[in-house]
């Protein structure tokens, strides 16, 4: 198996984590196709808090975003991951896993409060994230509101994400 490293963007990814995006939402069933559109507004306005690359042969083949969020009423150092998004001929070789994984060890070292996400349980579970009760995003079934506290406060009440989650899909 070829080595993947995992680091953080530089300017030069920038086309290639916009390609990423493009290509690994486009026949996602639940996506809108604005990914790519998300990830460049939180970096202009600099919400962009931990963008992180996969890399192997030197091609950029995957990424992952996390940006700061409100959940309830704890404001501050809370995290919602995404999008993640990895190259089709590169899916299955688990460097999803491998860009959660380090973009998780991050916001520990930031000593975050925790990390919340909308996304499929049976593949989040696996790093912790769960279902908790009371904890929503407008508009989105509870069973894809997931959360990973790093303390003892299991996050509660609605995310109120960046409003660059809130653009629309270009025009064709």
């Amino acid at each position: 198996m070829k080595e993947t490293l995992i680091r953080p963007e530089t300017a030069s990814d920038i086309d290639a984590i916009r390609a990423i995006n493009v290509a690994a939402f486009t026949r996602h069933p639940r996506s809108r196709q604005t990914e790519h559109l998300i990830v460049d507004a939180l970096r202009d306005e600099g919400a962009l808090s931990v963008s992180l690359v996969a890399v192997r042969d030197d091609q950029c083949v995957g990424h992952i975003a996390f940006s700061e969020a409100a959940v309830g009423r704890m404001a501050s150092e809370w995290y919602l991951l995404g999008p993640v998004g990895v190259l089709p001929e590169f899916q299955h070789q688990g460097i999803g896993s491998m860009l959660v994984l380090s973009g998780l060890e991050e916001l520990r070292a930031r000593q975050a409060a925790g990390c919340v996400l909308v996304g499929d349980p049976g593949f989040y579970q696996r790093f912790g994230f769960d279902v908790h009760p009371g904890l929503v995003h407008q508009g989105v079934p509870t069973e894809f509101v997931l959360g990973l506290s790093f303390g003892e406060k299991a996050p509660t009440g609605a995310i109120k994400a960046h409003r660059a989650f809130e653009i629309q899909p270009e025009k064709s």
